[in-house]
């Protein structure tokens, strides 16, 4: 019979996420909230089917411990480090804002200051997984602005697994106070610095040394086998031998892993079993909601829900800021960070544990994080509009404060404004990747000066040390545009080909200068319209360029004549371009060799 129940579990727990977490994802939310609806359908609140709670808190364990596995597979030292500046302060600062608030509003609703601050550490911290899919819904995943963002993630999650170590030490003391908790505290730390040492000087040796061998054997199932072993065997030895949280070990095997030559392969052959046991966690963590507390306290939902969706962000959009980001990087981290997660619900389960965390606060905490999950897509989609009303209200009452924050951030002592304007002949570039820096060198190289536009704020200051020209700023923010005078400028350059609004960054720039000549880049041919519609002079496709490069190697190979392969070539570049390549080199330097203008 308890076979059957550990089956019925599963089968029932998967079923109910597969199908709420399909209507979920088709309703534009994320599948985490389809995940928590499935738990309480299968959970004791709802009539039919119920799953057994005690086998699906165990099955969530596994998913914890996988789950932290793969965050410590993704960690990479160099990322955090490259936005620290912004990150750390970001993220420590916001988690002591949305606890002390968490404290405050739990004593005013009966709790004491411990239930109050283990509540708030469960709220402070975001979802990863929420984070990760509404940036690439939006194609800001692998932009400065995600990577700030996901890096503050890495910080709030590196104090989350402090804390998750810390609070049985304290607590499991049973009742012992000063001197009894500083030695109970200390000895954590101890066994916890033994660990990590153990970890990374031990396995980091041992474990490339196993996955080696095994992937010698050249069997995925062998391969696959190892890393859930070295995963959930690091795990309980942390538990067994050092006293601290399975998830801990997790995450410090993920890191020794990710650092070795095989992370990618660990990542494709274990994260998938990881998001299953996942999914199975949200399943349990969503069998504890009971939707008649809604009606029973609601005035702490409510609470809850505004320091999640309003506390949080207005905390994070006042820090970013303050560190002198542009107002488009403040509010879409504001808006990411403006929800809760998996961590929420591991610490809060913790605190389940320990009994400092009672029904009433895991209800909330469920119920916010449903809320919060559901409608952070709706809020991103909304940063656009709300950064035009503030540039509007900001413009109203401070002229020109963004212009010189945005030349100031950097520290620019002698390559400010006046310096950019005294070039006679300059190209403005927008992003400064592998194309940029091609384009870059090459109008250096025929004596057009290139100024560079770019959101990453160590790029600038490295190409300023090099004696360049870089604006850090938005290309979307006229004063951004004006700065790098883009009135005197003979050619304006998008080489990044996930632009934010391009289309629109094109009619600022052609509003300044009408004549000046446009050429972008895009990803897609879909986008290729706007972008000429917008004024865009030349427009390059990575798909069509692919597609036109394909068909002449196939073509050589073959044996093609010159012939044939130009004019297959013309044909399929009318076909996906609508016309001849307006790439016109002489028109840049038609314009670099005449008089200019004043």
């Amino acid at each position: 019979m308890h076979n059957f129940d550990l089956i019925a579990t599963i089968t029932g727990g998967l079923a109910a996420a597969l199908v709420l977490g399909y209507i979920t994802n088709r309703l534009g939310l994320s599948p985490i909230v389809g995940y928590l609806l499935a738990g309480f359908v299968v959970g004791p609140n709802t009539p039919g089917f119920v799953a057994n709670k005690g086998l699906a808190d165990q099955l969530a364990e596994i998913g914890v411990i996988l789950l932290m596995f793969g965050v410590g597979l993704q960690f990479h030292l160099k990322e955090l480090l490259a936005v620290r500046r912004v990150a750390i302060p970001g993220a420590i600062f916001q988690s002591f804002g949305a606890t002390a608030l968490s404290a405050v509003i739990g004593l005013a609703f009966g709790w004491d200051l411990t239930t109050g601050i283990v509540f708030g550490l469960a709220i402070s911290v975001a979802s990863t997984v929420v984070l990760m899919r509404v940036l690439a819904d939006n194609n800001e995943l692998h932009t400065p602005t995600g990577h700030i963002a996901i890096g503050w993630l890495v910080v709030e999650d590196l104090f989350t697994v402090l804390v998750l170590v810390l609070l049985p030490a304290i607590f499991s003391t049973s009742g012992a106070r000063g001197s009894g908790v500083l030695a109970a505290l200390g000895l954590s730390i101890l066994k916890l610095g033994a660990m990590v040492a153990f970890t990374f000087f031990v396995g980091g040796r041992v474990i490339p040394w196993v996955l080696g061998h095994i992937a010698a054997v050249r069997s995925r199932e062998l391969f696959m086998l190892t890393v859930l072993v070295i995963a959930l065997g690091i795990a309980v030895g942390s538990a067994m031998l050092f006293g601290a949280s399975m998830a801990l070990g997790a995450f410090l095997a993920g890191m020794v892993v990710g650092q070795s030559e095989f992370s990618l392969r660990a990542a494709a052959e274990a994260l998938p079993m990881r998001d299953a046991f996942a999914v199975l966690f949200f399943v349990s963590v969503g069998m504890l909601f009971d939707p008649h507390y809604l009606l029973v306290d609601p005035g702490l939902v409510t609470a809850t829900l505004g320091i999640v969706l309003l506390g949080k962000p207005l905390a994070a959009l006042l820090i970013v800021l303050l560190l002198k980001y542009p107002l488009r990087v403040a509010l879409t981290i504001a808006i990411a960070l403006a929800q809760i997660g998996e961590f929420s619900f591991i610490l809060s389960s913790l605190g389940r544990s320990l009994g400092i965390l009672d029904d009433r606060a895991t209800n909330t905490l469920v119920a916010a994080a449903i809320v919060s999950i559901s409608l952070n897509p709706l809020l991103y989609r909304l940063i656009d509009p709300l950064e035009a009303w503030l540039q509007r209200w900001f413009r109203k009452r401070q002229s020109n404060v963004r212009a010189h924050t945005e030349l100031e951030t950097v520290g620019a002592d002698d390559h400010d404004a006046s310096t950019v304007s005294t070039f006679n002949h300059r190209a403005i570039i927008v992003g400064y990747g592998p194309v940029g820096r091609t384009v870059a060198r090459l109008l250096r190289e025929n004596e057009i000066e290139p100024i560079i536009i770019e959101m990453n704020l160590d790029t600038v200051r490295r190409l300023r040390e090099q004696g360049m020209q870089a604006i850090y700023g938005d290309a979307n923010h006229l004063e951004t545009l004006n700065a790098a005078d883009v009135k005197h400028a003979v050619s304006f350059i998008i080489s990044t080909p996930d632009l934010r609004g391009g289309a629109e960054v094109i009619r600022l720039a052609k509003e300044l200068n009408p004549r000046i000549r446009v050429l972008a880049r895009t990803a897609y041919l879909r986008d290729l319209p706007a972008l000429r519609q917008a004024g865009a002079d030349t427009v390059f496709s990575g798909e069509g360029e692919v597609a036109l490069t394909m068909m002449e190697f196939i073509l050589r190979q073959i044996g093609a004549t010159h012939e044939q392969i130009d004019r297959e070539r013309d044909r399929i570049h009318k076909e996906l371009f609508g016309g001849a390549l307006a790439v016109d080199a002489a028109g840049i330097s038609e314009k670099v060799t005449s008089k200019p203008r004043d």
